[in-house]
């Protein structure tokens, strides 16, 4: 795909706990963001444009019970899943080894990348390393140097 079939610009897509550790991060940057539902009852979010995923860790550690079930079922969603580009994943450093344990589950199901670790409702710093990161991220899959998880699975991934 090359840069110029690109227009779409790349958003945010968030799970936050009702602690909304997550969310608060997600609101300090300036870039459009969408919540995957936390009720059952709460319509189901279904993207139609490349984004990043913002997901905590859950479980207290625990591979089995470490991706919120919202997020699982959003990215068994085919569309969902194959418009993601990567993770930034957040977790607790008491979770020790499995600090941040959701983003690496998630990116080697997908085959996409974490870009960023970040603790709990985010530190001093986080925000603009994020908000940096971001704009790079977005850069490069305007130009074509970055794929989303489909584009990786169907074989028509650019080489970089």
């Amino acid at each position: 795909m090359s840069s110029s079939q690109r227009s779409s610009v790349p958003k945010i897509v968030y799970f936050s706990s009702v602690t909304e550790n997550t969310k608060h991060l997600v609101d300090e940057l300036p870039f459009e963001a969408e919540r995957i539902p936390l009720k059952r009852s709460d319509p189901f979010l279904k993207v139609d444009q490349p984004y990043v995923l913002f997901v905590p860790s859950y479980g207290g550690g625990s591979e089995g019970s470490a991706v919120p079930k919202q997020v699982i079922k959003f990215l068994n969603d085919p569309q969902n899943r194959d418009l993601c580009l990567g993770v930034v994943a957040a977790g607790n450093m008491n979770f020790g080894a499995h600090y941040c344990i959701a983003g690496r589950i998630i990116e080697h199901k997908l085959g996409v990348p974490v870009f960023y670790r970040f603790e709990l409702r985010g530190m001093p710093g986080d925000r603009e390393r994020i908000e940096e990161g971001l704009l790079e991220v977005f850069e490069r899959y305007a130009d074509g140097r970055l794929q989303t998880a489909g584009e990786l699975a169907s074989g028509s991934a650019l080489v970089i």
